[in-house]
């Protein structure tokens, strides 16, 4: 076990090594044993963020840590139904959830960018809404878990259990980096895990409102984000 000391004064070439070291030895770990290496390694300055599409992460790591802190982004566009994801996790699960907004609400935005900038620049709205915001929320931790899973779509294919985030200079923990969508349900339905509504009304991926849609038929778990346009991520992981 590495202590907090060595953890405290790693320096980033130290904590990529750490990570991609971690990556390979426990690739076929299971989600619990991924997140107790990630809580015995970094204690409370290891979180969990979620996009309260799901609580499956936050459950599952409440389980090793309770009180686990969870970082969820409020960019001004949530669905109400993702507000009251949160506030139920918040109410009923063993976790702290700590929640995040960007600097400008969504009107001071609008003043200086002009409406819908989500319709005319996607990538500056996710970077202003979503990107900084989590950089900023995250400073205090040397380690973050998401909900990431190989089988979402192609560009999530090569998703690491324990992987290295150069652009905060964080490990990045995907504890069900290898599970399937039949993998969550039957964790979701044996534990009674709180998920969105709107995943029962045909949204299989749940982000901004203004930038989501339901998906067909035969399309992958990502298709019904920002439907349309080439951008198929939102910036916090790639």
């Amino acid at each position: 076990m590495t202590s907090t000391q060595q953890i405290e004064d790693a320096t980033a070439a130290d904590l990529k090594a750490l990570a991609e070291q971690a990556g390979r030895d426990l690739e076929d770990a299971s989600a619990l044993e991924i997140l107790r290496w990630a809580v015995d390694t970094f204690g409370d300055r290891f979180c969990v963020t979620s996009s309260m599409e799901d609580a499956v992460v936050a459950h599952l790591a409440s389980r090793v840590k309770p009180g686990v802190d969870v970082v969820f982004l409020d960019t001004g566009y949530h669905f109400e139904e993702t507000i009251g994801t949160r506030d139920a996790v918040d109410a009923v699960m063993d976790v702290n959830v700590i929640t995040l907004t960007p600097r400008q609400t969504v009107a001071e935005q609008d003043a200086e960018y002009g409406p819908k900038l989500h319709d005319r620049d996607p990538d500056l709205c996710c970077a202003l809404r979503k990107v900084k915001p989590l950089e900023e929320g995250l400073t205090a931790y040397g380690a973050w878990a998401t909900g990431l899973r190989r089988d979402e779509s192609p560009t999530r294919a090569n998703t690491p259990v324990v992987g290295w985030d150069e652009k905060r200079q964080k490990v990045k923990v995907s504890p069900i980096a290898r599970w399937t969508q039949d993998d969550v349900d039957a964790y979701v339905t044996e534990h009674g895990v709180l998920t969105n509504p709107l995943l029962m009304d045909g949204y299989a991926s749940v982000g901004c409102a203004p930038c989501t849609r339901r998906v067909l038929e035969g399309e992958d778990a990502r298709a019904g984000r920002w439907a349309g346009r080439a951008k198929t991520e939102c910036g916090l992981h790639g």
